[in-house]
């Protein structure tokens, strides 16, 4: 079985390890004019060099349907049983792309899943079927876990400027207008049941944030849980690791590599941002191929 997804999704380089099953069909952003295929031919040390020169502002859009057509051809040639992860579809048409290109294949068994979020949190979906495939579980357990997984994790993120999140239309023009002249900065999280982002506590500094947003998953979690965390940043690493201390301070955390956001993402959010994926660690403590990790 072979593993699809997007370039909505994050993993670090240690995660990628022998994901040879996994296989990406990238998202598309364009910058001054010019078009790339995120992850693919622009990275993010790049993508933040030209961001910073330009005054325009980037847009994002999915692949098409063709693209996964072709994909999906590709690999039914080998093994027609494929499970295809994506980014939310509360945040990108993504997945309603995919369902149509795999209409085109129909010598391919696709089976699709929503993750309901993006980024790192949708990377630890991707990871677990790719590994499980690889251990010889069958789809429908692998699919079992996966919403296992989507339903324990949560996926959090704050930001020092609101401009790029206002223009791209992710948060209401009004509110974020409202926050900037208030200088407010606001914890964002996905929801669990539409996979969009929603306002979760604010503060008046970034670092202030931080700490609202460690507050929060401690409400949730409780004080010294036992937790698995990633976590993220585009352009930030300073206050990444503000962050990855903040959170060892309060729970007992299995960290993951810190991971550098896809473009496509940080298209959304400017370079600023800086996020956590966490659940609780007896989610994965079980899983074979977690042993030692």
């Amino acid at each position: 079985m072979q593993i699809v997804t997007d370039r909505g999704m994050d993993l670090s380089a240690e995660q990628w390890t022998g994901l040879d099953n996994v296989h990406l069909v990238p998202l598309l952003l364009t910058l001054d004019g010019k078009t790339y295929r995120s992850g693919v031919d622009i990275q993010p040390d790049e993508f933040y060099r030209l961001l910073a020169r330009t005054e325009s502002y980037p847009t994002t859009s999915q692949p098409s349907a063709g693209d996964f057509a072709e994909l999906y051809r590709t690999l039914a040639k080998d093994d027609p049983e494929i499970l295809s992860v994506h980014i939310s579809s509360g945040l990108s048409g993504t997945l309603n792309a995919a369902r149509q290109g795999a209409q085109m294949v129909p010598e391919a068994r696709v089976t699709f899943v929503d993750s309901l979020t993006l980024s790192g949190p949708q990377g630890w979906q991707v990871e677990a079927a790719a590994r499980a495939a690889k251990a010889g579980w069958d789809k429908d357990r692998i699919v079992d876990l996966l919403a296992v997984i989507a339903a324990a994790t949560e996926t959090i993120f704050t930001l020092d400027e609101l401009r790029y999140l206002v223009h791209g239309g992710r948060i209401s023009h009004m509110k974020g207008l409202l926050a900037s002249l208030l200088q407010i900065r606001p914890v964002i999280g996905v929801s669990k049941d539409e996979g969009v982002y929603y306002q979760r506590g604010q503060a008046r500094t970034f670092k202030r944030a931080l700490r609202t947003l460690v507050d929060v998953l401690a409400h949730q979690f409780g004080e010294g849980a036992h937790l698995r965390v990633q976590v993220m940043h585009a352009q930030n690493p300073a206050g990444a690791e503000e962050l990855r201390s903040l959170l060892a301070e309060r729970f007992d955390c299995h960290f993951l590599p810190v991971a550098t956001i896809a473009p496509v993402l940080g298209a959304h959010t400017g370079p600023t941002l800086v996020g956590v994926g966490c659940a609780p660690e007896a989610i994965f403590a079980g899983l074979p191929w977690e042993a030692g990790r």
